[in-house]
């Protein structure tokens, strides 16, 4: 690689992470009603259109790791779709049902009472690359919450102590961080290789799946805390149940591809080492 290549990539990255800093003060700072307006104020949209490779991953994954909200899984799929990316359509969910993801409007669901998703009464075949585009902005998110409930429980793990001794210290607690980090290191790696169907199909089961093993994992890491109202943990298990059932829950697309293997004969390549 060049010099001038060399500072090229630097300069870039440094773009990004201004980027990533200035998406995630306005995460953390603007109410979750506004927050898709102030998203756009950043140039969400343009982001999307221009550069969605980058652009993805970093919004999604962020909203995971700040536990914030906005209806732009709805940008992803209408842009995907060819469609004006300013409005909402009904989006699959498990178990045969559709969703809406609002705009704006109160909470329509008791499984996460921030978001606004309704049920809706039925809704048309998504084209395969909307669902695809979807399926992978899903995936982040679910990966972002799932470092951020890692990054609570192994905080406490440090601070607490036991026996005189940090809880970090005990091998049951290490073994399972351990398997945590790992289930999201997987779903992480399988996202950037994501870039066909089946491709993004998986990797938004193993991104749920993942999500899972840390809200399973790092409950019991943190104990009854992790059951409080005060603590942020049960926000984030919330929030990655919900996000898993949408285009399609962990345990369906795992069925989905398995019947797709079996009824071809063979597993497809996906990633050409």
């Amino acid at each position: 690689m060049t010099d001038a290549a060399t500072v090229a990539d630097a300069a870039q990255d440094q773009e990004l992470a201004l980027l990533g800093d200035a998406l995630r003060g306005t995460m953390t700072s603007v109410p979750a009603h506004e927050l898709g307006s102030a998203l756009a104020d950043l140039g969400w949209g343009d982001m999307l259109i221009e550069m969605p490779d980058v652009a993805i991953p970093l919004v999604f994954r962020l909203l995971g790791e700040t536990g914030a909200h906005a209806p732009v899984i709805n940008d992803v799929v209408l842009h995907a779709t060819g469609l004006p990316i300013a409005g909402t359509l009904p989006l699959p969910y498990a178990g045969g049902r559709w969703v809406v993801w609002e705009r704006t409007g109160v909470a329509g669901t008791s499984l996460d009472e921030e978001i606004t998703l309704h049920a809706a009464a039925t809704g048309e075949a998504l084209d395969p690359s909307a669902v695809a585009a979807g399926r992978r902005a899903l995936g982040w998110w679910l990966v972002g919450t799932s470092r951020t409930m890692l990054s609570l429980a192994r905080t406490h793990a440090l601070d607490r102590t036991q026996f005189g001794k940090p809880v970090a210290s005990f091998q049951a607690v290490r073994h399972r961080l351990a398997e945590t980090l790992v289930a999201i290191e997987g779903a992480e790696a399988t996202l950037r290789t994501a870039n066909d169907d089946l491709g993004s199909l998986l990797a938004k089961a193993a991104a749920g799946k993942a999500a899972l093993a840390a809200a399973r994992h790092c409950q019991q890491v943190l104990g009854g805390i992790g059951f409080t109202a005060e603590h942020d943990l049960h926000r984030h298990i919330r929030r990655a149940l919900l996000l898993d059932g949408l285009l399609g829950s962990a345990r369906e697309l795992t069925r989905e591809a398995g019947a797709l293997i079996r009824s071809t004969g063979s597993a497809p390549r996906l990633v050409h080492l």
